[in-house]
């Protein structure tokens, strides 16, 4: 939102520098982001005087240059070469002087400099219009009035508009602080805090009802009004206005508009602009002229009717769009867009203005449907001040007349259907002193909410009951009332407490914020890097692939969605991370680690069920290429490693089972159990998968139930042991089993088979090839044995690796290679 400081000072003529003012509103709770100057000529003509040219003659070296030499004020003269054909003595001319910065009409900045032209010397420039960007002239130089005095800054002749704009970055709620009034009501405010003495109120714009001029002979009757749709239009007023000559708008009207960013059209559909940007209230100019019937209704569009707006579209209307129609056709959508036929021209002489009030919701809903963001529709979305309806139109209409020399015909029509009555709100004293944390004033408490327009109904020494304004329809209970008196009050001005008070609370075990930071920090260290993903995604990919994880009627659909690729929420993190993998190829970084904290939604009859997951991806290359790396690429070894070092460093590996599994997303899947509980799913995920999304290398994928680790986390108990007194000792088995047995299994009938003395099983190779029979593949296993008591001896080791060999032989028909 961009604030006029020029604007504001009209309507508040107290208000401190553009600096001061900006940090209070910034305290307010109206944070200015930026102060930008405004000039209605680029540079503000700073550097250019007015000089006198006292003599003239030929350049000895150039046909087509002159010497000149000017005066400049202050006994100063210059001489400066001139190639204008025009220049004469005894005229007086823009002079830039070196030093001086122009901002020519065309082509970048340049900088006078004093130098040498064609060996004379040449000390400044004498100027065109289009060379100081205010005209187009360039037939010669620019020749100012008789009168001129030598040394006068050309700003100051040519009357230079300067400004300085607020940039005001509003919250969504700050509907009252759409407009130059609103702001200037917070500053005064704030101000007032800051000020013993009185300051005087604020000077409000006229805004009477414009006296009706009738007679015999106007050209249209004056335009009536009807409101079928009062559900979605709460007030509408419009006045009809005759004799109007459009034209162009003056100079203070254009450059108060430039200023906040809006260019100027004409003199009525720039009156409407500027009330709106004064007072907060959207309004539209019809060309009554075009208008069917001399009638105005308000009413839901036809499914299917046809209407262009004034970008020159046409649009397909909806049955809940909200259509301002004359006797036969529609005329403007309301709150969004007018309509190409109806709108002010050159030619228009007749002028129906509307003012209203729209239902946020119709609006937002349209202006998403016709992708169409204006000032209106950003106004109406949020809702607008009912009782500004008036005031505002009386406020343009008079402007119009003023500019126009048109008239109004007939008194405003004013229909309110759906009045909007003041939120009533009751606020403890007490309440509000602890909510502050200081105890104010009741003096001062109410002086406070009577410069913010609240009217006090009931007022007893314990509590207030309050009247919001209906520009504050974000004010609606007591908190909100409490919020209003501090942010004016001033944050600063609450003193910070000597002590602290503070109660002990004992944390939730486990720690879920410690244990998403402590599983982020172990997957950094291993080369992983953080995504973050929309938790909307497209609508799709359950048909594509039909899981049950995915089904249909377990997602959650959008009733409004942005776009089709923002249609539903996610049931899965694996597809958008697809996305960023493939946008990441697609800039040539194919070796990729990824994970995600997200969640997943599902639908479960009427309920929606949110899943915290973990999710990692792996592709490409398992180090960064180099002459002393080889080029490995990544399987799914590695990211088991990964997922179980986030396991082991949250809840221990103990309890954990796996099995493989068939999926539709993966070519080799296998799932993690603990307990009953699936904790993790992954495996490589299938080819069509990745061509899918555009991706044609292999990708790993795991997801871990969030929610499972951290259930595991909390019975999870960290016993810690002295260091071993004894040594371990290794033996080594090669053994040939069946291709189909994994070396989880292994481990898990190794272990059972012994239990006391077994520390660790390792898989160090994997052979599959020629000189095995069909079927068969070949582990080279490590066994890590200790015993906590003594020394273990060649009998007790022997023992162990017995019984853990028959057992492999039961279990998988393992036999020793020689």
């Amino acid at each position: 939102m961009r604030i006029s400081y020029r604007w504001l000072k009209a309507l508040f003529p107290e208000a401190p520098d553009a600096e001061a003012t900006a940090e209070i509103l910034t305290n307010t709770g109206l944070e200015v982001e930026g102060i930008e100057p405004f000039e209605s000529i680029p540079g503000g003509l700073n550097g250019l005087v007015v000089g006198e040219v006292l003599e003239v003659w030929k350049h000895p070296d150039a046909d087509r240059l002159r010497l000149t030499r000017v005066h400049i004020g202050n006994g100063s003269e210059l001489q400066i070469v001139c190639g204008a054909p025009n220049v004469a003595a005894r005229q007086k001319v823009v002079v830039a002087t070196e030093g001086t910065t122009l901002h020519p009409l065309e082509g970048d900045p340049f900088t006078i400099r004093k130098g040498k032209i064609r060996g004379e010397l040449s000390q400044g420039m004498l100027c065109a219009e289009d060379e100081i960007g205010i005209g187009v002239g360039h037939d010669g130089i620019m020749v100012l009035p008789e009168n001129s005095v030598p040394g006068t800054p050309i700003a100051n002749v040519l009357g230079v508009y300067t400004d300085q704009c607020l940039e005001i970055g509003l919250t969504p709620n700050r509907t009252d602080a759409m407009s130059h009034m609103g702001v200037a009501r917070d500053l005064r405010a704030a101000l007032l805090r800051q000020h013993d003495a009185e300051l005087p109120p604020l000077r409000l714009p006229s805004a009477q009802h414009p006296e009706v001029v009738t007679s015999g002979d106007q050209p249209i009757p004056a335009i009536t009004v009807s409101i079928e749709a009062p559900e979605a239009c709460h007030r509408y007023a419009g006045i009809t206005l005759t004799g109007v000559t459009v034209k162009p708008s003056p100079d203070w009207l254009s450059n108060q508009l430039k200023a906040i960013g809006l260019t100027p059209i004409n003199a009525v559909v720039d009156v409407t602009n500027y009330v709106m940007h004064e007072l907060g209230q959207p309004l539209h100019a019809f060309d009554a002229g075009t208008l069917s019937g001399s009638a105005i209704k308000v009413r839901h569009a036809r499914a299917g009717e046809s209407f262009t707006t004034l970008d020159g579209t046409e649009r397909s209307l909806s049955a809940d769009d909200l259509m301002i129609c004359d006797a036969e056709k529609p005329v403007c959508i309301a709150g969004v867009f007018g309509g190409l036929h109806s709108g002010i021209t050159s030619a228009t002489t007749t002028v129906f203005l509307e003012s209203a009030v729209f239902d946020p919701v119709h609006v937002r809903r349209t202006a998403r449907r016709h992708q169409l963001n204006t000032d209106a529709s950003y106004r109406f979305e949020r809702g607008v001040d009912a009782s500004m309806v008036p005031t505002a139109l009386y406020r343009a209409a008079e402007l119009i007349i003023a500019l126009t020399g048109g008239c109004a015909i007939a008194p405003a029509t004013d229909l309110y259907p759906v009045p909007h009555e003041r939120q009533a709100i009751t606020v403890s004293i007490d309440r509000m002193n602890r909510l502050i944390g200081k105890n104010l004033p009741n003096e001062l408490v109410r002086s406070i909410l009577h410069d913010l327009d609240f009217e006090i109904t009931e007022d007893t020494p314990d509590a207030l009951t309050v009247l919001a304004p209906l520009c504050r329809r974000d004010v609606t209970r007591e908190a909100d009332v409490v919020e209003e008196v501090l942010r004016i009050y001033g944050y600063n001005n609450v003193e910070i407490p000597q002590r602290v008070h503070a109660s002990v609370t004992e944390r939730a075990n486990p720690d879920t914020e410690a244990m998403h930071q402590r599983a982020a920090d172990v997957l950094a260290a291993r080369g992983f890097t953080e995504i973050m993903n929309n938790s909307l995604t497209k609508v799709g990919y359950a048909n594509r692939y039909r899981l049950d994880s995915l089904r249909e009627e377990g997602a959650v659909r959008l009733k409004n969605p942005l776009s089709s690729d923002l249609g539903q929420l996610r049931q899965s993190l694996l597809f958008q991370g697809l996305e960023t993998i493939s946008r990441n190829i697609n800039f040539r970084q194919s070796d990729l680690r990824l994970f995600e904290f997200g969640s997943t939604y599902h639908r479960q009859g009427d309920c929606i069920v949110e899943r915290p997951v973990l999710a990692l991806w792996l592709t490409g290359r398992k180090a960064p290429e180099n002459w002393n790396n080889p080029n490995e690429k990544s399987d799914f070894t590695h990211l088991r490693s990964a997922v179980f070092a986030v396991i082991r460093a949250l809840s221990g590996e103990a309890n954990l089972t796996t099995h493989s599994h068939e999926s539709g997303l993966y070519s080799d899947a296998i799932a993690l159990h603990s307990g009953r509980q699936c904790l993790l799913e992954g495996g490589r995920l299938h080819d069509q998968v990745t061509q899918d999304a555009d991706v044609a290398q292999p990708v790993y994928y795991a997801e871990i139930d969030w929610n499972v680790l951290v259930q595991r986390a909390s019975t999870h108990q960290v016993i810690y042991a002295p260091l071993p007194k004894f040594p371990s000792v290794r033996r080594d088995l090669s053994l040939l089993l069946d291709r189909n047995i994994r070396f989880s299994d292994i481990e898990s009938v190794a272990r059972n088979a012994e239990r006391k003395l077994l520390q660790e099983v390792g898989l160090f190779d994997v052979y599959e090839g020629k000189n095995l029979e069909p079927g068969k593949k070949s582990y080279a296993l490590s066994f890590v044995l200790r015993d906590s008591q003594a020394t273990l001896t060649d009998k007790k080791i022997d023992a162990a690796m017995s019984r853990i060999l028959k057992a492999l032989e039961s279990s998988f028909n393992a036999r020793l290679r020689s």
